[in-house]
């Protein structure tokens, strides 16, 4: 059952084997599904849109058919996502954990729109997991579907632009980097998981600091 774990994580992390074997078809389908479906949470994809924008630049794959589809598909995923928000209600906030369901991401994403607002729809592409659950927090919320599309389109455009843009000019200036591939994976990992860490941080801090006895007066 553990090497069978492993051997799926290794699949799922494995963004150049995604790449090469599915190509195009595979980066929308992975998109769809982390910006969609609950499950799709843990979903490499940052790491996988660089990694795109990098064999585009070496001729694996299309730039084009990346800017004009991943986008339309990251849109559509946060549009399933905001039905099922809008329809199941605060009963998401009552279901129990599962294997792909988890309450304490859904809270994060609850309070991260509470905190941004509208914004929190374009801001929320940039974080994983956040961007997962947050569609559905919005359409919980009830909304507006017009406001919320705007900020979507926006959001899915620029995240979608920046990671395949970002590894295209990366594949462009330095030579053979789809060979050490593993290192850029790396760097996006780290760098896409600071905004959380950062706010877990202050969490504790905030925590830490309210719990702290007041000071006797006169001390």
């Amino acid at each position: 059952m553990l090497e069978q774990l492993q051997q799926l994580i290794h699949t799922i992390y494995n963004v150049r084997g995604i790449i090469e074997w599915g190509g195009i078809v595979m980066v929308c389908g992975i998109i769809f599904i982390e910006t969609g479906l609950f499950a799709g949470f843990f979903l490499p994809g940052d790491s996988l849109l660089v990694t795109a924008g990098i064999f585009a630049a070496s001729g694996h794959i299309q730039l084009a058919w990346l800017v004009t589809l991943v986008p339309l598909c990251a849109v559509a995923g946060d549009q399933l996502g905001y039905l099922v928000g809008w329809k199941a209600g605060q009963a998401l906030y009552s279901r129990p954990d599962s294997r792909f369901f988890k309450q304490r991401h859904l809270r994060d994403a609850h309070q991260f729109y509470e905190r941004h607002g509208g914004k929190a729809i374009v801001l929320a592409r940039f974080i994983p997991i956040v961007r997962t659950f947050c569609p559905a927090v919005a359409g919980a919320a009830r909304m507006s579907y017009r406001r919320f599309l705007a900020y979507d389109v926006c959001g899915g455009v620029l995240w979608v632009l920046t990671t395949v843009l970002g590894g295209f000019f990366l594949g462009s200036v330095v030579p053979n980097v789809e060979h050490e591939i593993h290192w850029v994976i790396l760097a996006v990992v780290v760098v896409s998981l600071m905004p959380p860490a950062i706010h877990l941080l202050r969490q504790r801090r905030a925590k830490s600091a309210g719990a702290m006895p007041n000071a006797e007066p006169g001390q």
